[in-house]
């Protein structure tokens, strides 16, 4: 054993002195620790002795603390009140009752089913910490796969290998257009009406299966895409749109909280579809705080 983690004492030692510092009187001490006065006097010899310095004094009333047993008391008093918290908080880990979750998400997640998975589980787990960060799809599986995430909201290509997954959402997508735009009007569109109107998207590299149902629409609708900007994150999308800069894809039900400044149109014909799902590492069980999570999540989907 290293030598830093070498004890000449026990912890019994330091729960008479603590005892002992408290009291001041060695026959209440004992009383109170429910052992006799002789032996609580050799425990309080051996920790003087293991530490070499007096830590108290005995006077005609009982006893009291040396400059060396203030200093003890100082550093014993929550050394043991975190023993005596050990085991509750490690059954409320085991129970899934505290924890922390470090926890993925796209866009699409945060604009649609995320916000009431957090508000619910947070209102009954307020001992789980979750660590949040927006991420593409690309990003999130590497990092699950390397054990970084405990799940992740993202829109999956193809099976996702050692990861399970629980479907959470698939719509078509509509548009979203500035206010603006020529054919706001219109209650419905086609991505032919949409031939000259530049996209902003996003980087393939980040979805490509979305991606690539995205230009498979526009061949389906017989019309080259005019992309303008691909940039990331999706609120960054949101923003060129409300700009001027061009049109984007949204969901109906990322469509529900828009400004003035920009208008959603659903699409009749061709529409790519997004899929969300929530992932996480393929085990035989989840820990607690995960699968509280998960259940939350269950919950929410149900």
């Amino acid at each position: 054993m290293p030598r830093e983690y070498q004890f000449d004492f026990e912890i019994r030692h330091l729960v008479y002195f603590r005892e002992l510092a408290h009291q001041l009187h060695f026959r209440r001490a004992a009383e109170s620790l429910a052992v006799a006065q002789p032996a609580l006097s050799r425990a309080l010899a051996q920790l003087e002795a293991a530490l070499g310095v007096d830590l108290l004094n005995r006077t005609r009333r009982g006893a009291e603390l040396t400059p060396a047993g203030r200093l003890l008391l100082e550093r014993v008093e929550p050394l043991l009140r975190n023993l005596a918290a050990m085991r509750s908080e490690l059954g409320d880990l085991g129970r899934g009752a505290t924890g922390h979750l470090r926890i993925a998400f796209t866009g699409l997640a945060m604009a649609t089913v995320l916000p009431g998975i957090l508000r619910e589980f947070h209102r009954r787990h307020p001992g789980i910490r979750l660590e949040l960060n927006e991420s593409p799809t690309s990003a999130q599986l590497a990092a699950l796969q390397a054990g970084e995430l405990a799940c992740g909201f993202f829109h999956p290509d193809t099976p996702t290998p050692g990861l399970n997954t629980r479907v959470l959402l698939r719509e078509r997508n509509g548009v979203l257009l500035p206010s603006s735009h020529p054919l706001a009007a219109r209650p419905r569109l086609r991505l032919r009406d949409l031939a000259t109107t530049p996209f902003v998207l996003f980087p393939r590299a980040h979805n490509p299966g979305f991606f690539d149902r995205i230009l498979a629409a526009f061949a389906a609708a017989r019309v080259a895409p005019r992309i303008a900007e691909e940039v990331w994150p999706r609120a960054n999308g949101i923003g060129l749109v409300r700009a001027g800069l061009g049109a984007t894809f949204m969901t109906p039900s990322e469509a529900r909280h828009l400004s003035p400044e920009v208008i959603f149109r659903p699409l009749s014909g061709p529409a790519p579809e997004s899929r969300l799902v929530i992932g996480w590492r393929q085990s035989p069980a989840p820990d607690a705080v995960l699968a509280a999570f998960l259940a939350q999540v269950r919950t929410e989907a149900d």
